[in-house]
């Protein structure tokens, strides 16, 4: 505004007086910590990687050229959790690989790591290593060090400039080509002239093994059977070259799997990333199963993840976990397994008292359920529920609403269940607050996610419900975020008034939308914001106090039908 009139004329001035809106926070993003395939192109090993489509994650952790693609030698969950997440109408998703190979495992060779180029007629012609520092025998991180090899035309060598003027220049066969290296955009090698005739005259072209002898990238083999030199020539293309997979040592993979906040890695760097509101790992029971962790370590990381949902200073709480029951142990001795179809009702309500860790930002789902493995020609595996009901999660956010209970939904690519729990055993899991996914195959309703409720210890009724859990904190988290204009903004009446209405709309919105109870907004929520709460004193210390009371809608979790005989009057 102008602060003063000198010269006669119009005066245009932009005055900002209406209600900023609130636009509400994405309560639909996940995150997940487990093994994958392989770590490629952008990916780093540790480190979260937003993935927004199942094509997506085989291009960042699927191996090129594998028979199935995605889906690791080992059986880790974290593929299956991820196809879940989507097949079930997940979206943006942000995965952290702990690794490629199992803790523990043998080193792979040189030549099983090696990025392998083929002739034009698909027959073996190159392979290349990353050339690692003199004794360094250690597997490295694959998101460290990565090169890219680019194969182009080429030709034989010019005559030297002092070559008698009749002397004819070397005839190009078609066999010579040229070989950059590239570390991320910069060329660190470059190689002209190659041929792959190992007697070739150096005056025309060069051997491409002795010319990359020297080279302080990468090792190089001839991998060509007999032949002519241009049959055994590699196709032109780009090839990217990694270190050896990381190997992580059993006594690492806790650390692994928890990671360091500060470094983003892990299930901590997930909590760097804003937007992840729902979080899960499945591999934490294929370490169980295969004796990386023990049932103590399991715990610990599921404790962790509770504590790192319920503390999220400076804003508010606003993430959940979703855990998964770990198997039961059966047989004797050495010979002993760990399987989820031997886990009954009782054994997974034991796990939980035993666990004794409760928390209205985690919830859990019983059974594991039974889903294709690609690499076993189709047939079933158990895998960990977590994945596939988070996507459900998301579905219903984007179908019906945060405020919907993610349940009565369908599971999709679930082929059956580790056990099937009936109505009795239900009535026993559901006041503990564990979630089932039950097959109701004699109502022809298929299976069913049967459960909506939160890890809160039973008494504390108000947050019971996983969607009334998810309804405050998106409530909180959109008014956290569509408010920061308000800071060192004058603290007066105006302010007061505006803080309400822009408050007041989007409380309206949810009302309108059927997330708040009531028949008209002012039974469905209030929003305070006057000299009572803001006192000279508070105003003094600049302080700003906003009181708001919201009514959630609450799942109808048991329906009761009364039914009587009734006379009418004659």
């Amino acid at each position: 505004m102008a602060l003063d009139y000198f010269a006669p004329g119009v005066y245009v001035e932009e005055v900002d007086r209406g209600s900023r809106p609130i636009e509400g926070v994405s309560m639909s993003v996940a995150g997940f910590v487990g093994f994958t395939e392989d770590i490629r192109g952008d990916a780093e090993l540790f480190k979260p990687m937003l993935i927004t489509n199942w094509s997506q994650y085989l291009e960042y952790f699927a191996k090129p050229g594998s028979p199935h693609p995605g889906f690791t030698e080992f059986d880790a969950y974290l593929p299956f959790a991820i196809q879940g997440w989507f097949d079930n109408g997940g979206g943006r998703c942000w995965v952290v690989s702990i690794g490629t190979r199992p803790p523990g495992s043998t080193a792979p060779s040189a030549e099983e790591t090696a990025t392998k180029v083929l002739t034009s007629g698909k027959k073996p012609s190159l392979r290349f290593n990353l050339r690692l520092p003199d004794g360094d025998t250690a597997a490295l991180p694959p998101s460290e060090g990565r090169l890219t090899v680019r194969i182009s035309e080429g030709e034989p060598k010019p005559l030297p400039e002092d070559a008698p003027d009749d002397t004819e220049p070397p005839f190009n066969t078609g066999e010579y080509f040229t070989l950059e290296i590239k570390s991320g955009n910069e060329v660190v090698g470059r190689y002209p002239h190659l041929t792959m005739n190992p007697e070739a005259e150096t005056a025309v072209a060069d051997y491409v093994v002795t010319a990359l002898a020297d080279s302080e990238f990468l090792d190089i083999a001839d991998m060509s059977v007999a032949g002519q030199p241009l049959s055994r020539r590699p196709v032109n293309g780009f090839y990217e070259v990694a270190p050896p997979p990381y190997v992580g040592q059993v006594d690492r993979v806790s650390r692994d799997l928890q990671g360091i906040r500060d470094d983003r890695a892990g299930i901590e760097g997930l909590f760097e990333i804003d937007e992840v509101a729902m979080i899960a790992c499945p591999d934490m029971l294929r370490a169980y199963q295969e004796g990386w962790l023990d049932l103590d370590q399991i715990h610990g990381l599921m404790e962790r993840l509770f504590t790192l949902c319920e503390n999220s200073f400076p804003g508010p709480a606003y993430r959940m976990a979703v855990i998964d029951p770990p198997p039961v142990k059966v047989g004797k001795n050495n010979n002993q397994a760990i399987l989820p179809e031997q886990q009954k009702p009782q054994d997974v309500a034991k796990w939980l008292s035993e666990f004794n860790r409760r928390s209205m930002f985690g919830a859990v789902y019983y059974p594991w359920i039974k889903v294709p493995n690609p690499r076993n020609g189709g047939r079933p595996i158990m895998v960990p529920p977590s994945g596939h009901m988070m996507g459900i999660w998301c579905r219903t956010d984007e179908s019906r609403g945060v405020f919907k209970a993610p349940a009565n939904e369908t599971p999709r690519g679930v082929l059956g269940l580790a056990y099937e729990t009936n109505m009795r055993e239900q009535e026993m899991l559901n006041p503990m607050g564990i979630n089932c996914i039950r097959n109701f195959a004699n109502y022809n309703r298929g299976y069913k996610v049967w459960g909506a409720r939160t890890l809160v210890e039973p008494d504390n009724v108000q947050w019971r419900y996983i969607s009334v859990r998810r309804l405050i904190s998106y409530i909180e988290k959109s008014i956290e975020m569509g408010t920061q204009w308000v800071v060192f903004e004058p603290n007066d009446q105006d302010l007061w008034a505006r803080v309400t209405r822009t408050v007041t709309t989007f409380l309206t919105r949810l009302w309108r939308e059927g997330a708040l109870f009531g028949n008209s907004p002012n039974d469905a929520f209030f929003v305070k914001c006057d000299g009572e709460l803001n006192t000279h004193d508070t105003m003094m210390l600049g302080r700003l106090y906003i009181e708001i009371g919201v009514c959630p809608v609450r799942p109808a979790e048991f329906v009761i039908f009364r039914i009587s005989q009734w006379a009418p009057n004659q």
